[in-house]
């Protein structure tokens, strides 16, 4: 003898596969592959106390160009002698490079000369130039 319970769930399970196949039946198609892309580009640049001479020093960065300075400062703790940025760095990491009203910088195409102050003296820098991306798609047409 089945009780009661047995038989509702039997139904529940029953309804339950109705509704997926329905589910399954009304889905929209999928009318050709579709891509997200993305191009992000970026300069790694950096600085070492090659012997660990300093210590803990304070290692300030400084970027300019088209019209706008950035900076950014990174604290290298005893040890570590040196340290990598990245330009122009995610807002969403805790340190950015951010001009002096705190806009960050984005990567906008063009030439850009930058320097690394350790206690207020220019200790490198360089120049780079930040490239124009694009990005290509190809739709992929689903056989028929």
């Amino acid at each position: 003898m089945q009780t009661s319970t047995s038989v509702i769930g039997k139904r529940c399970g029953s309804l339950l596969g109705l509704l997926v196949v329905l589910l399954f039946l009304s889905a929209p198609k999928a009318q050709a592959q579709t891509w997200l892309v993305s191009t992000d580009p970026f300069v790694k640049i950096g600085v070492s106390d090659k012997f660990g001479q300093l210590g803990a020093y304070t290692a300030k960065f400084i970027v300019s160009g088209n019209g706008k300075e950035y900076s950014l400062v990174k604290q290298v703790e005893k040890g570590q002698n040196g340290v990598d940025v990245l330009f122009p760095s995610p807002p969403t990491e805790a340190d950015f490079f951010q001009t002096s009203a705190g806009i960050a910088a984005g990567p906008a195409p063009g030439s850009y000369t930058w320097q690394c102050e350790v206690n207020g003296k220019k200790v490198a820098g360089g120049r780079f130039v930040m490239p124009t991306v694009a990005n290509d798609v190809t739709v992929v047409e689903r056989n028929r």
